[in-house]
């Protein structure tokens, strides 16, 4: 006789969840039961509901440590799953370091939301200087650069910020942003190329990729 595969307990909470979307209850459901670290394994699961729910629960709760679980789910076989991850691995990047050292991050993040981009590279800098390990506090000084027209240290920055989180691909993409502004091409293709290995949702560096094949193409 065939044992009925057990279906895990996290299906339920997404369910309600896809009915009523409360995530404060759906969170509050989560915690109760899994820790990050069976999250992370579902994340993995054979069922797609499954991963989508783990998925979007570590996005809710999890913090930078779960950083490379969302950048694996950003290529799973269900685009559910992919959208959820894409959402959700934002949301993780600004979840490293200190209680102190997110909040300044997040001032940076305003400063960039305001326009006030020569205020964001100051900030950023100084957050920098002293916890050089916070990969977005690269990307938020790149960002910064990037609208202040200096495209070569937006590139130095968005390196620095794929050097520290491989998953990255919004740094991916905006070099190939600051590449094309040089009218670096090549360099452009080979960015958006990156970052569409990374996260092939990415509808802006598919429209990119290919507009630039068919110019280089036609150049050739």
């Amino acid at each position: 006789m065939h044992q009925v595969p057990r279906i895990p307990l996290i299906n339920d909470f997404y369910h309600q969840y896809l009915i009523d979307q409360k995530s404060t209850t759906f969170v509050r459901n989560v915690s109760k039961h899994y820790a990050i670290g069976t999250l992370e394994r579902l994340a993995g699961h054979h069922q797609r509901l499954t991963r989508r729910a783990a998925v979007l629960a570590i996005g809710l709760i999890g913090d930078f440590d779960s950083n490379a679980t969302l950048g694996r789910a950003l290529i799973d076989n269900d685009r559910g799953v992919r959208m959820i991850a894409d959402n959700g691995i934002r949301l993780l990047w600004c979840r490293w370091g200190t209680g102190s050292q997110r909040r300044r991050l997040n001032t940076v993040i305003r400063m960039n939301a305001a326009h006030r981009h020569t205020e964001a590279v100051r900030l950023a800098s100084h957050l920098i200087d002293t916890t050089a390990d916070l990969p977005e506090a690269w990307n938020q000084r790149a960002i910064a650069y990037f609208s202040l027209g200096q495209f070569d240290a937006s590139i130095r920055d968005c390196q620095q910020t794929l050097e520290m989180n491989p998953y990255h691909f919004a740094a991916a993409a905006s070099m190939g942003q600051c590449h094309l502004q040089l009218g670096d091409r090549r360099s452009a293709l080979e960015s958006f190329r990156w970052a569409m290995r990374l996260n092939p949702g990415l509808e802006t560096a598919r429209v990119q990729v290919l507009h630039l094949e068919r110019t280089l193409h036609n150049q050739e």
